[in-house]
């Protein structure tokens, strides 16, 4: 079934001082996009970078969300770190709350929650991290939205605690058969006319091609582009100007529980 309106989301604030990561700019991506992640200090992200890119998301009309990940400045939180599951809610707890005192002091609402690189993928395999992190959100915050793969240990375990979440489409990462992004630590420069297309193929029919040579289905409620992909601005036009010609409207997401 065609979809007639979808979020589109993008990794923000990815710098650390005076350094960004990737090509893409934060001023001039996010007035395309509906939602925000905001990285939160542990992968990428500082004081100065969270304040400033809460300020130009909230000038933008767009969703806010933290963007927390593993305690890998040098790996970009793209490497997997033994720890308990645990000591890693505490670190994302950590890294929310610092995203929503600025939010706070800004008067933004808090809309999502999206774990980054590594941390994303191992908790849309490992049952007791998504469990853990699922129940604490929900005491912190139930309104929470929780951004993750449909094909997640993630999303199965948001489904039976009632959990509201985003599932995501994946623009610029490949899939494979079972309904997973291959995950990769370096992606080269893309075409956006194709990226467009792939985007535009899965909300009107519903579908992407993998890896493996077929065909899958897929449903979603967002769509990501990674600001750090190369040329990512350039893949968000094209892919926002390909939805728009198809009368498919770009808008933060609707309120969602996720239930058996």
């Amino acid at each position: 079934m065609k979809k007639y309106s979808v979020d589109l989301n993008s990794d923000t604030g990815e710098g650390f001082g005076p350094w960004k990561i990737g090509d893409g700019v934060d001023e001039d991506i996010m007035p395309l996009i509906s939602s925000a992640n905001i990285a939160t200090g542990f992968h990428a992200g500082d004081p100065n970078i969270m304040a400033r890119t809460v300020q130009l998301a909230k000038q933008a009309g767009v969703g806010v969300g933290a963007h927390p990940g593993f305690r890998d400045l040098v790996g970009f939180g793209r490497r997997n770190i033994a720890e308990t599951p645990q000591a890693l809610v505490n670190d994302i707890v950590f890294q929310l709350g610092a995203l929503r005192e600025f939010a706070r002091l800004y008067n933004v609402s808090m809309q999502h929650v999206k774990p980054h690189g590594a941390l994303y993928m191992l908790a849309a395999r490992d049952e007791n991290l998504s469990r853990l992190l699922i129940g604490t959100l929900q005491t912190l915050d139930p309104t929470l939205l929780l951004y993750c793969m449909e094909a997640s240990v993630t999303y199965r375990i948001a489904r039976e605690l009632g959990q509201p979440v985003i599932r995501e489409f994946y623009a610029d990462r490949d899939y494979d058969r079972s309904g997973s992004i291959v995950f990769t630590r370096r992606v080269g420069l893309l075409d956006p006319a194709q990226v467009a297309a792939k985007v535009l193929r899965a909300c009107v029919e519903g579908r992407v091609a993998t890896v493996d040579g077929d065909d899958i289905d897929i449903d979603f409620d967002s769509v990501c582009i990674h600001s750090d992909t190369p040329g990512a601005l350039e893949l968000v036009e094209a892919t926002r100007a390909a939805l728009k010609n198809h009368d498919i409207r770009v808008a933060a997401p609707s309120y969602t529980v996720a239930r058996e």
